[in-house]
């Protein structure tokens, strides 16, 4: 019987939970309405994404 074994990297979790929530406060402070808001959480939520592509068209890679 095999056994199966997770690894889980906390420290990136808790890297990308601090990222989400100073991103979160970042964007809904800059927004001027409700909805500007909650479109500032959704940019929060994906911040990492954003960072990747422009650092990869940035260094002219694809």
């Amino acid at each position: 019987m095999k056994q199966k074994i997770s690894e889980c990297n906390s420290t990136a979790s808790a890297v990308y939970g601090l990222g989400l929530i100073g991103a979160a406060i970042y964007f809904i402070a800059k927004a001027t309405g409700f909805w500007m808001g909650v479109l500032g959480f959704l940019k929060a939520i994906i911040w990492p994404v954003l960072l990747v592509y422009h650092a990869l068209k940035y260094l002219g890679v694809g």
